[in-house]
């Protein structure tokens, strides 16, 4: 009777076995997912991009109508992101950062947030003292046009409109390491 209660329980014969192996198979995987989005590998971007001329688009900066194009000449990061978003919240003031620190080598930060709502994309920029430009895509169409799945998003644009690199989910924009990259991509005229 034993016997049949243990059938019963595990119909595949060494369940068991089979369940440790699938859970150690299971946890390998996340692991390693974990490890591909979390190394600083992932971090350098897409290099398919690289080369390609930065779509154009047109956005207002302090309160004027602009374009991308307009921006040649400068080291443009644009970034991606929005209000609701934790891993943009998290990268924010680190980005602030690389903004001060690009616009003595001609560069800058532009933020292109996601938000439908008006209201919380002002608070958030009032209460978060954002410091570089930002524009509100609601329609998502420039994100769209970018190719931008994930948020935050980030693309490095050359002096020549040309895109560097495309970056991935947030980033710790005061490594020495990514600053010694922006020093390197100004010094290129």
């Amino acid at each position: 009777m034993a016997e049949r209660a243990r059938e019963r329980r595990h119909p595949l014969g060494e369940a068991p076995l089979f369940q440790k192996v699938f859970n150690t198979l299971a946890l390998i995987t996340v692991v390693g997912l974990l490890y591909l989005f979390a190394t600083p590998s992932y971090r350098q971007g897409e290099p398919a991009l690289a080369g390609r001329p930065a779509g154009d688009f047109a956005f207002e900066m302090n309160g004027k109508p602009a374009r991308l194009s307009e921006l040649r000449g400068k080291i443009v990061v644009v970034n991606f992101w929005a209000t609701w978003c934790p891993p943009c919240i998290e990268e924010l003031p680190s980005l602030k950062r690389l903004h001060a620190r690009l616009q003595p080598l001609g560069g800058m930060v532009l933020g292109v947030s996601v938000d439908e709502d008006e209201g919380a994309y002002n608070r958030f920029l009032t209460e978060h003292s954002v410091s570089f430009p930002t524009y509100r895509d609601p329609s998502r169409t420039i994100a769209r046009a970018y190719g931008t799945e994930k948020y935050p998003e980030t693309y490095i644009i050359g002096r020549d409109g040309k895109l560097l690199r495309k970056i991935v989910g947030p980033q710790d924009w005061d490594r020495e390491d990514l600053f010694v990259y922006f020093t390197d991509v100004a010094s290129k005229k």
